[in-house]
């Protein structure tokens, strides 16, 4: 089977229309994640952008470089996060997160088992699992114990490539369906966020739309829209 091949097959567009959120779910909150390079003046920066508004996780994702460099990139910036009680995901990497003490680990479909992150990890590690545009891999990584799941790219994005581009009715059904919170990534802006959030999203998962200008200006725009 290939990602994109659902077995659950197509959803009906009018799910959406009829979608109402439930009021026992929380209000939709901003899951920031950082850029590739978190060198230099880059701490400054996130700093800045968790004071600006609120912020309910930030997600490490760094690529091609060996644990230790990253873990000492890590570091002050897992300061930033506790001194503001933001939690610090660690993205890919389970040995990481545990090096770290993370608050939680986010997983794509390549990166180890949701129940191998719970067994190093503990039991009140946040573990979040990529699903792409597919419901059923998203219903494999509840059944494996998964603290949420990430629907994406709902955009385009120059962030990572994307091969999938689910419909934000994806969310819709979702929620009506399962209680586990659900993220919505991929090209997220504060001008095309809303529909996302009307879906049902649980949480916005956004890097470029923060970093690739004024990192505060950015959180506000977001927390207007959240609200």
């Amino acid at each position: 089977m290939t990602l994109d091949d659902d077995p659950l097959g197509p959803l009906d567009p009018n799910f959406a229309a009829a979608f109402t959120r439930d009021v026992r779910r929380p209000p939709c909150q901003l899951y920031l994640i950082s850029p590739l390079d978190v060198t230099g003046g880059f701490a400054d920066r996130l700093a800045r952008a968790l004071d600006a508004g609120p912020v309910a996780a930030f997600q490490f994702r760094v690529k091609d470089m060996d644990q230790h460099t990253a873990a000492k990139l890590a570091e002050p910036l897992q300061r930033i996060c506790a001194d503001r009680e933001v939690a610090f995901i660690v993205n890919d990497s389970i040995s990481l997160a545990k090096r770290l003490g993370a608050d939680g680990v986010h997983l794509g479909q390549e990166d180890g088992d949701a129940r191998e992150a719970r067994d190093v990890l503990g039991p009140t590690v946040q573990i979040g699992v990529t699903c792409h545009d597919s419901r059923h891999l998203a219903m494999e990584a509840g059944e494996a114990g998964a603290d949420y799941v990430a629907f994406g790219a709902f955009y385009p994005t120059a962030t990572k490539e994307t091969k999938h581009r689910p419909e934000p009715v994806v969310l819709s059904w979702w929620s009506a369906l399962f209680e586990l919170p659900c993220v919505a990534i991929g090209g997220i802006t504060p001008a095309n966020a809303a529909p996302l959030v009307k879906a049902g999203a649980d949480f916005l998962a956004v890097s470029g739309a923060v970093w690739n200008g004024d990192e505060a200006a950015a959180i506000k725009a977001f927390a207007e829209l959240l609200g």
